[in-house]
């Protein structure tokens, strides 16, 4: 089935596409089963050289082509993957590359939409960094771009391929915390954010994430994983969203807040909180979800079920009859959920190369990215225009 079908048989912009794994033809580039898939990665800073390092350990995948505009970037990123890497100042000239079967997108923000549909129509999948695009433009061109492409595309949200995670949902859908009331969700750091910078010059190319012409800042690329958590778990896209945020603690000439504090309204009645601060690190990252008959809370490696109602010292036990999958309590957050997984970074490129192989629609794909790109841009707008923003649905229908 071509995906234009797909979409037209199954509505895609509907609540429940979201989480499908679906097959369809791609008489493009069907690889055997014990092909190796050649990677190029745009973008070597922090993510996309981290991303190259990950993906030289797992069996199939070769990066053979690394593209960065800083020349001094781009050879400490080759240096993390492989010696036989070819280095590209531009990225057209890694798409021409015909020997790339793949490519990384994991460059500032505001290129995402465009390198990705370049990708696209140089024949190649694309694994797209999170957030997926920015501004409706951008995501609207990406999102049709790619239903008319024949090409895996991947939006680079890892928790939606933890298999922590993926547990985690089937315990909440299957009534674990009974009905939903509210997310409350936070990432906070101790840190200015800032990253060295040689020369004056390479400034706004190194701090890009510090000027909203190119970054989306904290919500963008923090927050958006949990919010990608919240529409995943509810199934279901916020009606409304206000927020506040602001250059409180480092003035130094950013224009991206150091904190934010937004609520997305769903129409279930749920509120979903997200908050960033870079001026205290107590609690990290942490996810609450909180229902009728209990609270599930999630950080990146481990999750806790805490009763209502019910006060235990210590349980051990199998977990809903999942193996591996064992809880003992802890005084401060409730039982204990332990689940065996890979870093979820890991598991995402595993999960990417498992769709091209299998020619299968990734569970963190293009409409799970535009949603959670939508709802970015909506708390930017809130907070940048003091207002309550409703959804666009002028996007996905």
């Amino acid at each position: 089935m071509k995906r234009r079908s797909f979409i037209t048989k199954t509505g895609l912009a509907t609540i429940g596409v979201a989480s499908a794994s679906y097959q369809y033809a791609n008489p493009l580039s069907i690889l055997g089963a014990n092909s190796t898939i050649n990677i190029g990665i745009i973008g070597a800073g922090d993510r996309g050289g981290g991303l190259g390092s990950i993906a030289k350990s797992i069996e199939g995948i070769k990066v053979i082509g690394l593209c960065d505009i800083l020349p001094f970037r781009l050879e400490k990123g080759l240096a993390k993957v492989d010696s036989n890497s070819k280095g590209y100042a531009d990225y057209r000239k890694l798409l021409d590359n015909k020997d790339i079967d793949a490519v990384i997108v994991a460059t500032p923000f505001n290129l995402h939409s465009k390198i990705a549909i370049d990708a696209l129509d140089a024949g190649k999948h694309v694994y797209c960094e999170k957030t997926m695009a920015k501004g409706y433009d951008g995501i609207r061109a990406l999102v049709k771009k790619t239903e008319n492409s024949n090409h895996i595309f991947q939006t680079g949200h890892q928790y939606h391929s933890s298999r922590l995670y993926t547990h985690v949902v089937d315990l909440i859908k299957n009534g674990k915390v009974g009905k939903i009331t509210a997310f409350e969700c936070q990432w906070n750091r101790h840190g200015n954010w800032r990253r060295p910078v040689p020369d004056p010059k390479f400034e706004k190319a190194i701090n890009w994430r510090m000027y909203r012409e190119f970054s989306g800042g904290l919500l963008a690329e923090l927050c958006s994983h949990q919010i990608d958590f919240a529409n995943w778990v509810l199934e279901e896209t916020p009606e409304k969203v206000t927020g506040f945020g602001g250059v409180n603690y480092w003035k130094d000439g950013r224009e991206t807040y150091d904190n934010i504090h937004l609520i997305y309204s769903y129409a279930s009645g749920v509120k979903a909180s997200f908050s960033c601060l870079t001026s205290n690190a107590k609690d990290g990252y942490q996810i609450k979800v909180i229902g009728d008959k209990g609270t599930i809370i999630i950080d990146t490696k481990h999750a806790w079920f805490y009763p209502e109602g019910k006060k235990k010292n210590r349980v051990i036990k199998d977990v809903d009859g999942v193996s591996g999958a064992t809880a003992m309590w802890d005084a401060e957050k409730g039982m204990r959920i332990n689940v065996e997984h890979l870093d979820p970074s890991k598991q995402a490129l595993l999960d990417f190369k498992t769709a091209i192989l299998d020619n299968t629609n990734p569970v963190s794909n293009v409409i799970t990215g535009a949603k959670a790109s939508i709802c970015v841009q909506m708390g930017l707008d809130a907070m940048y225009n003091n207002k309550i923003v409703g959804w666009n649905n002028t996007i996905l229908g």
